[in-house]
């Protein structure tokens, strides 16, 4: 007997323990509707499979239409050629609620099904041999994708020592992709176009993150005015320098104004206002290189981009740029997003450009 079980409440493990116990050959677990098409590899006490939450409407279909329905569980091990990266369900979505004008997420890294070493469940709080045969678990989670990340910067870090976090983050967001391996755009568990709020600047490239080309770099005194802007008081500023700080001291940072890799616009969509903003980029390329602008955005809204080139002649020399966002005709999506690059001879940085008000 193979027992077709909804995922939906108690823990996946559980339901096939009540199924063993009750005599079941396997099982097949299909995603609720909220799961979509994010499959997750468990450690099952039988045979068992995991499938999309339009699989398992398809094989509760085919059950109810016979008296006589059979399966098959057939397990291949490893497989090549599946279309990745895919978000899923059960990754961070934005806005950012406590600083909207600031894109969160702001980048994405491996955390599904992760081949990982892992630590054998001690018993009664004692250690224990794991046995010889099992050493690794493939484990799923924000546990998985923030040690893929904090690798990256390590990475980032041992190429460029003398770089702040800051200078680490803007290499790592600015140079990261936007395309699956089928070369479509990286979609979200319910296999639609993954937004701006569920995957940020895109999927990180460790090795494109040790040659940016341009970094966005932001000091100190910025995130204190930053900090002001967003209205925390002197006491809480102290706290969190270490040292006795006062709004009354520093320039207030209004949130699109940061120095940040990724830009959202206060841009009231139902009017002709038009938003500019600032942007200063450092130059960790070639010492004598150009980079042109390049915009694309979708018609309902204009974007313009001051100067449109930008010729460095030494290495960590400083440019400003304005970026210039207005509505254009007809009516915006709720998401709508545009993308900035700076291309050189040698390298292509990217940043997100979409509107607070989509939060």
């Amino acid at each position: 007997m193979v027992v077709l079980c909804d995922s939906a409440g108690g823990n996946l493990i559980s339901k096939g323990a009540v199924v063993l116990q009750a005599g079941g050959a396997g099982m097949v677990l299909f995603n609720t509707q909220e799961w979509g098409y994010t499959t997750l590899a468990y450690d099952h006490l039988l045979p068992s499979s995991l499938v999309s939450y339009n699989a398992g409407l398809e094989i509760k279909s085919y059950i109810n239409s016979t008296d006589d329905p059979t399966v098959s569980l057939i397990f291949k091990g490893t497989t090549f050629g599946s279309v990745a990266p895919e978000m899923s369900f059960f990754s961070s979505r934005g806005p950012n609620k406590l600083s909207p004008g600031i894109l969160k997420p702001d980048i994405t890294g491996p955390g599904v099904n992760i081949l990982a070493a892992w630590p054998f469940p001690p018993r009664n709080g004692t250690a224990v041999t794991p046995p010889r045969n099992r050493p690794f678990n493939v484990i799923s989670g924000t546990s998985m994708s923030t040690p893929h990340l904090s690798g990256v910067a390590a990475l980032v870090k041992s190429t460029h020592p003398d770089w702040s976090p800051a200078a680490i983050k803007s290499a790592i967001i600015t140079s990261a992709y936007l395309k699956a391996s089928d070369k479509l755009p990286i979609k979200d568990e319910q296999h639609q176009d993954a937004s701006i709020f569920a995957i940020g600047n895109g999927h990180v490239d460790p090795s494109k993150a040790i040659d940016p080309g341009l970094i966005y770099d932001i000091e100190a005194s910025d995130y204190t005015g930053y900090l002001c802007g967003l209205g925390y008081s002197d006491a809480n500023l102290t706290t969190l320098a270490g040292r006795r700080v006062s709004c009354d001291d520093v320039q207030v940072v209004a949130e699109a104004d940061l120095n940040y890799p990724t830009i959202l616009v206060p841009l009231n969509s139902t009017d002709d206002s038009k938003i500019i903003i600032t942007r200063t980029v450092t130059n960790v390329g070639r010492a004598n290189s150009t980079y042109k602008a390049q915009i694309e955005a979708p018609k309902a809204v204009s974007v313009t981009v001051e100067p449109q080139i930008l010729k460095f002649q030494e290495i960590n020399e400083k440019k400003n740029f304005t970026v210039s966002v207005s509505k254009a005709s007809g009516s915006l999506s709720r998401e709508w997003k545009a993308q900035l690059y700076w291309i050189s001879d040698d390298h292509v940085v990217r940043s997100v450009i979409s509107e607070v008000s989509n939060v």
